[in-house]
């Protein structure tokens, strides 16, 4: 396998990260208050050493009590969080690695087990359930201005990138989705206008972080209440979904997938939605899903069961440009060290772990 291909580094405006291995960005509920402790810093710097270039955070809440819940999620406000962060920052550079800040605000998809309402684009839930309470359209830029104050903050502290969580039925996601955005202004109806906030917001963290500060943006056909659900049904929606973030000053995107070989649109091809994204735009592309899992996973479907794809497979796709940079999740909870061990050949074609193993990591 051609492996060291893999280990090539990459430059995306005033980013070189070492090598095509990030981090990919998993929820811990481990900052107690939102402030990210010592075995927080610890935590990544691990991933750090073991080889990954890229490390992109847990989602971190924006600081609005309506933006996320549990509180024991990271924030990104108030003297004590912000040195937990510059800790965790100091620490994946010291292992020569390169980390970007995941901004999240989970619109409908926020418990309100506290009373807080959650706010989303029309006031429902991914199941199309009446939850919270819609965005007003003049509330709007107060929101796209609480990404953009939250990546300068990122950048202040020494983070070397944002990425934008614009996936999996959350707040910017809701926006793009039908089934959650019913609004009848300048923000809903086609999916131009359902691309509107989004681009916005994306628009506001460019001129927030300046001309070269590189923005990762995130997205995926499937939500956590539905992985069936598609926003884009042919690369033509895909390409017209996406362009306005590219527009608005998106430098790298990140289509999240369950599992990064399955092509994205089979009709018109073999082609993951790593590979179509990157085709239909031409901006860098993390490709993310079930990379160095060797245990078969259960499908959509009742009764089917999916293959994984060797890690040989991922190589043939990054010959083929589908992607720039791969992110690893459970294989990396179960070894910090997945990166280097594959690089010096310590590991069979799957990486040799399953998502039981890696989820005890956790504990």
């Amino acid at each position: 396998m051609a492996i060291d291909d893999l280990f090539r580094p990459l430059t995306v405006r005033s980013l070189t990260v070492p090598n095509r291995f990030a981090m990919a960005p998993m929820t811990r509920q481990a900052s107690p208050g939102g402030v990210p402790g010592a075995d927080v810093a610890e935590y990544y710097r691990r991933r750090a050493a073991g080889g990954v270039g890229l490390i992109i955070t847990e989602g971190v809440r924006l600081p609005d009590p309506a933006a996320g819940y549990p509180f024991s999620i990271p924030t990104l406000a108030g003297d004590e969080v912000l040195a937990g962060w510059r800790r965790v920052v100091d620490g994946v550079h010291q292992e020569g690695g390169r980390i970007a800040a995941q901004l999240w605000h989970q619109g409908a998809e926020r418990a309100d087990a506290d009373g807080v309402d959650p706010v989303s684009p029309s006031g429902v839930d991914g199941l199309g359930k009446p939850k919270g309470r819609a965005l007003e359209t003049d509330e709007l830029p107060g929101v796209a201005a609480m990404y953009a104050d939250a990546a300068r903050t990122a950048r202040e502290i020494g983070f070397d990138a944002v990425e934008l969580h614009g996936a999996h039925g959350y707040l910017l996601d809701e926006f793009f989705w039908e089934r959650t955005n019913l609004r009848t202004d300048g923000y809903g109806g086609s999916l131009a206008a359902r691309t509107r906030f989004p681009a916005e917001v994306v628009a506001a963290v460019r001129a927030a972080v300046g001309p070269d500060y590189p923005i990762i943006f995130r997205f995926s056909q499937w939500k956590g209440a539905d992985y069936t659900a598609t926003i884009a049904e042919d690369p033509r929606q895909l390409q017209e979904l996406l362009a306005p973030l590219a527009d608005a000053g998106v430098d790298v995107l990140h289509p999240s997938t369950r599992r990064h070989y399955t092509p994205a649109f089979p009709e018109h091809g073999e082609a993951s939605l790593a590979g179509w994204t990157r085709k239909v735009t031409g901006l860098p592309v993390i490709t993310v899903g079930s990379v160095g899992l060797a245990t078969q996973f259960r499908s959509e479907k009742r009764g089917q069961v999916i293959a994984p794809a060797p890690v040989d497979h991922l190589v043939a796709q990054f010959d083929a440009d589908e992607f720039d940079i791969v992110a690893i999740g459970r294989a990396l909870l179960a070894d910090p060290g997945w990166a280097n061990r594959l690089r010096g050949g310590e590991l069979s074609g799957f990486g040799g772990y399953d998502p039981e193993t890696a989820l005890a990591a956790l504990a």
